[in-house]
């Protein structure tokens, strides 16, 4: 049986996958893209589970890809063929990462250490993220010869304009959490020992909320973000015509005129 790569627990309807490989900085491997991938989608397919966390074990979130991985890592001998970096993005990242963007349920990354390289693209391709205070965030590729991956040349400048997205990629340095919040790139900073605590709360907080109206929403802005002015409109109409006639409007619309706390099931 294959080591858990993957921790999963659940608290009422809030799902945590815990990134297991401590002493690597729960660096990916091939085994770990597998259980994190299974991990998503059996998370996606239960409809008792309606936000997910996810965070590293041990002192820090992910530190992106384990660069003594076989499938990575260059071969020195004289004369051998390089790896084929395109190849290992294709079929390791790309899926992971719109696995993420296509979660039926809210996804907060609960960032406790550091996040580098695609751990950080990872980190900030979830919906919200929460990151301890002394947890930082590194585009490390350029240090390497590479180029930001796993959606980081497109989330980067969304998040926070292309001035700041070129100086954290071409140079390569620290980001404090403290800082990023300031900059826009995640959504928190909080105290260290508040991290675990303020992540759950967040993701109660969600998984009590309209999941099917959330998810929509990440997906509308998502999809403006390349649309013009006319046609974002036009999809926030047929958006809310789709969502006018699910249970969850109904029930918020009762809830509100007989105030009480909704009761909302739709995902």
């Amino acid at each position: 049986m294959s080591e858990s790569l993957v921790l999963v627990s659940q608290a009422g309807a809030v799902q945590t996958l815990t990134l297991n490989r401590p002493n690597a900085l729960n660096s990916f491997t091939t085994e770990l893209h597998a259980q994190l991938l299974a991990a998503l989608d059996a998370a996606a397919a239960d409809s008792s589970v309606r936000c997910v966390v996810l965070t590293g074990a041990g002192r820090g979130f992910c530190a992106g890809q384990d660069l003594a991985d076989p499938v990575v890592a260059p071969d020195t001998t004289p004369g051998a063929p390089s790896k084929d970096l395109g190849d290992v993005v294709e079929r390791f990242y790309r899926p992971l990462c719109l696995r993420l963007r296509s979660m039926p349920v809210p996804v907060i990354a609960a960032v406790n250490g550091v996040a580098a390289g695609a751990g950080a693209s990872i980190a900030l391709g979830c919906d919200l993220v929460l990151a301890a205070r002394s947890a930082s965030f590194i585009q490390a590729f350029a240090r390497i010869g590479l180029l930001p991956d796993s959606g980081g040349t497109w989330l980067l400048p969304r998040l926070v304009g292309r001035a700041n997205a070129l100086g954290l990629a071409l140079l390569g340095d620290k980001l404090s959490a403290e800082e990023a919040q300031r900059m826009g790139l995640i959504w928190r900073c909080v105290e260290d020992e508040a991290l675990a605590s303020e992540a759950q709360a967040l993701a109660q907080r969600l998984a009590s909320m309209p999941t099917k109206a959330l998810v929509t929403t990440r997906a509308a802005m998502d999809a403006a973000l390349d649309m013009d002015w006319p046609t974002a409109l036009a999809q926030e109409a047929e958006l809310q015509r789709r969502l006018g006639h699910a249970n969850d409007y109904r029930e918020g619309v009762l809830a509100f005129t007989q105030k009480r706390a909704p009761q909302f099931s739709d995902r």
